[in-house]
């Protein structure tokens, strides 16, 4: 079986000068947990995941000691956090293949890139699992 079969095919993308209060309000409407960061030709150039958000942004944002200081934490961009140089997959290559590399290297989600390196999909552990389990 392809990982095009289980890719999440709606992907959302921010540029490489996204503030990190767009990546917030992504995460916090959407409920994923990985963006994809794309240049101007669309090209797949990073990956940024709720857990690099959380590392990057005060803690006190949103609480009752909030600050000034912490605010400008979401003035950040994209290109200063995001992972580069992203390990990836094609749409035709085998779920076996998508558990092996997600294992090797360690990470939660593979980006799927066409011939010219544009987002296509997105496939995480959660997806393979959820085919792993199947129906119902």
């Amino acid at each position: 079986m392809q990982v095009q079969s289980i890719m999440t095919r709606r992907v959302v993308t921010v540029e490489l000068d996204d503030s990190l209060l767009v990546v917030k309000q992504i995460f916090d409407q959407m409920r994923f947990h990985h963006v994809l960061v794309v240049d101007d030709q669309r090209a797949l150039c990073g990956v940024i995941s709720d857990r690099d958000l959380l590392r990057a942004i005060s803690p006190f944002i949103g609480s009752y000691s909030e600050q000034s200081r912490d605010l400008a934490t979401l003035q950040k961009r994209v290109h200063q956090i995001m992972t580069r140089k992203p390990v990836t997959l094609r749409p035709e290559q085998s779920l076996e293949e998508a558990v092996a590399t997600l294992l090797e290297h360690r990470i939660s989600c593979l980006p799927i890139v066409d011939a010219a390196f544009r987002p296509v999909g997105i496939v995480s552990w959660r997806d393979l699992l959820k085919h792993l389990k199947g129906p119902g």
